[in-house]
């Protein structure tokens, strides 16, 4: 993986300032990212369970809706970031061996910027919401991992 030297954030006084993408051209750009969170074997066991309902509501069906309103706000929460069109966000959200709840979101849009920060936007909520639907079984559920997995469009891919 090719390394940057230099912060895109930073102008050349130092100071913070969002890229300049006027005169980059617009190309089909995805990018997804994953989160993961480990559950406490009181929690596991009910989700395995099927119970996938807790009192504030359907747990992996919230935190969806939760993940692609995230991802369509992104640019309301992170400074720098350019509000962007969104075409298409997918989260899904799969139960995994070891007490895992393994978290994709995956973004795509024709724009001039990427959508990296969308996705890892997208898969955090989600991930914080699984939390606040199991918090009432356990606080030691634990949101091991958020990445991006893969990106691609524009000057480079990545990932997958």
């Amino acid at each position: 993986m090719k390394q940057k030297h230099e912060l895109t954030h930073i102008s050349k006084d130092g100071m913070p300032s969002m890229v300049d993408v006027g005169e980059k051209p617009v190309t089909a750009r995805t990018a997804t990212a994953r989160s993961l969170v480990r559950l406490p074997e009181a929690a596991d066991s009910l989700l395995r369970d099927g119970k996938l309902q807790s009192k504030k509501g359907p747990v992996f069906e919230t935190a969806i809706i939760a993940g692609t309103m995230a991802a369509k706000r992104t640019s309301e929460l992170i400074p720098f970031c350019h509000p962007l069109p969104i075409e298409d966000c997918k989260v899904s959200i799969n139960l995994k061996p070891g007490r895992i709840v393994e978290i994709e979101c995956t973004v795509s849009v024709h724009h001039k910027t990427g959508v990296e920060m969308e996705a890892l936007t997208g898969a955090s909520v989600a991930a914080l919401t699984v939390y606040d639907m199991c918090k009432s079984v356990s606080h030691e559920i634990i949101i091991e991992e958020t990445r991006l997995i893969s990106k691609s469009g524009g000057k480079s891919d990545y990932g997958a």
